[in-house]
């Protein structure tokens, strides 16, 4: 099980750890975007600290409905306790947490400041 916490903008975040293939492994704190089909995001100056493997350019639709383009890269994330290769797309925002890394598992949330988070494979 991962667990997490509501902050205090109602937002459902998870603290992750993501490694390179050159970096030293990081702990981030990830905000869950179920309107992001992806795994995950960061911003482009952690890829380059984590010295994530270039892997190609993705597209992805916005919520304004506009169309972007993104690096896309290669990292291993701690995922409940196993390490797991995930695609990371560098975006210049909070980091998100997308709908294919929750794939195969249950998502609860408790939306208070301070509530409980937890991720649990199905």
């Amino acid at each position: 099980m991962i667990q997490g916490a509501v902050n205090s903008a109602l937002e459902a975040v998870l603290p992750l750890t993501v490694q390179g293939t050159a970096g030293p492994a990081q702990q981030v704190e990830a905000v869950i975007d179920t309107g992001f089909s992806g795994f995950l995001t960061l911003p482009s100056a952690l890829v380059t600290g984590l010295g994530l493997a270039f892997d190609g350019v993705g597209w992805a639709v916005l919520a304004d409905g506009t169309e972007a383009r993104f690096d896309v890269y290669d990292a291993t994330l701690l995922w409940d306790g196993q390490p797991r290769r995930v695609y990371v797309y560098a975006a210049e925002t909070t980091p998100l947490v997308g709908m294919r890394l929750l794939e195969g598992h249950d998502l609860h949330v408790e939306v208070q400041d301070g509530g409980r988070v937890t991720v649990e494979a199905r």
